[in-house]
């Protein structure tokens, strides 16, 4: 078979309908029980990224696929039971199911001496399968692997209930209990937001500020605004000052709300998407707090010395980008940097692509569109990449590019600016 997929999410969908329209053999390895990534797990009742009060930050006229909108009746954001069921129809109508493998949990991944690519897999009975492809293309995402910083000091006597948002589920698990919310992410505003309609108190933890936009500024979704061609002839700083004097007018300042104004320029980092922190915060329903400095029985110690009872603390911290099942090195290179042509191709591994591989200020959906059709060209022999050198400098330079922008942080090799970057997917 020419190529494989791993992942049947948003990504790996657009990879299956890029592939099937151009004519390449393929299947799509998921080891999930049903498509749609992320989405369908909080319905399914499976650990993962997603919970029951999970929403799209981006509208679903962009987070749509482009060749089949949503539904007329989907809200503007639609929940994660809508976004699943939306890609389990678009599945169908693209014809890709039977192309599809579900419960295969992909083990290896390897270049073989003849060029093509080893794929291991292990099904749902623990049959374990080997096949060969001349392409594979990873389209699993990159939140993997619960990130939790080093315990506070008293962690091993805390008398409460420590987890990650991965595990976490709904508010009402926590009804009349005193829940901590570490971070300030776009997890941890929403799971602190959900909390504070069950939890007695609803304690948000932030160690480091960061910049919270709503979803909406000017009457438009900030996913619209990102691909406008006016927000695009702006320059960062132009783009900046018109944001910053557009939340200073609107909402006033962050430590306003007993929040920490962010050390950084605004889209120097990931930026925070809410319409509810602020105003559970203003309601009294989310109570803002500095880091947390230790554990001691039953309470947390924060760093400014006051301390509070809590039964559980939910750490809203992020993830990991991890690929065990590929060689070591790809795509995240010596420097923890993604290291992907066009962010999607490896220079070093003919034949070894990555969809989705991105953290846009936007919808992603029209970016994963256009890696997928550039993927699939090259799949089909209409499109051909240049020499590994060349590649290796355009990630060089894009590197470069992008810290002098969003610094050296973990994660910050995979930010990209939406309408840039469509125009130069668009090209290739």
């Amino acid at each position: 078979m020419r190529v494989c997929v791993i992942g049947a999410g948003l990504s790996g969908l657009a990879a299956a309908r890029a592939l099937k329209t151009q004519g390449v053999d393929f299947v799509c390895l998921d080891a999930s029980a049903g498509v749609g990534g992320i989405w369908r797990r909080p319905g399914a009742g499976e650990r993962g990224p997603g919970y029951l009060s999970l929403h799209l930050n981006s509208t679903k006229q962009l987070t749509g696929y482009a060749d089949r909108p949503m539904p007329d009746s989907y809200p503007v954001y639609p929940g994660h039971r809508e976004m699943a069921a939306y890609l389990r129809s678009y599945a169908e109508w693209a014809g890709v199911l039977d192309h599809i493998e579900l419960e295969t949990t992909v083990e290896s991944v390897r270049r073989a001496a003849d060029g093509s690519w080893t794929v291991e897999s292990r099904g749902a009975d623990g049959t374990r399968t080997t096949r060969s492809f001349a392409h594979v293309v990873v389209a699993s995402g990159h939140n993997t692997e619960p990130f939790v910083p080093a315990p506070p000091p008293g962690s091993d006597t805390f008398a409460g209930t420590i987890l990650h948002a991965y595990d976490y589920r709904d508010g009402s698990d926590f009804a009349g209990r005193r829940v901590v919310v570490v971070g300030l992410g776009a997890s941890a505003v929403d799971i602190a937001a959900d909390l504070s309609r069950h939890a007695e108190r609803t304690l948000l933890s932030v160690r480091r500020g960061l910049h919270i936009l709503p979803k909406q500024l000017f009457g438009t979704p900030l996913d619209e605004v990102a691909e406008a061609p006016w927000w695009n002839e702006m320059t960062l700083s132009e783009q900046r000052r018109v944001i910053e004097q557009a939340l200073l007018t609107a909402r006033g300042k962050l430590s306003d709300y007993g929040l920490p104004e962010p050390d950084h320029p605004l889209f120097a980092s990931a930026v925070t998407l809410s319409d509810e922190i602020l105003s559970r915060i203003r309601h009294g329903g989310v109570v803002p707090r500095p880091g947390i400095e230790s554990l001691d029985g039953d309470r947390v110690v924060f760093t400014d010395g006051t301390s509070e009872p809590a039964d559980a603390i939910v750490y809203c911290t992020g993830y990991r980008m991890a690929f065990p099942f590929l060689p070591d090195g790809c795509p995240i290179g010596p420097q923890g940097t993604v290291e992907l042509y066009q962010r999607v191709f490896a220079p070093d591994q003919p034949g070894l692509s990555f969809i989705g591989l991105v953290r846009p200020h936007g919808s992603i959906t029209r970016i994963v569109e256009a890696q997928a059709r550039w993927v699939a060209r090259v799949a089909a022999g209409e499109a051909a990449l240049p020499e590994p050198d060349v590649m290796r400098k355009e990630i060089g330079d894009y590197l470069g590019g992008i810290a002098g922008q969003y610094g050296d942080r973990e994660g910050a090799s995979i930010q990209v600016n939406v309408g840039p970057y469509l125009k130069e997917l668009r090209e290739m």
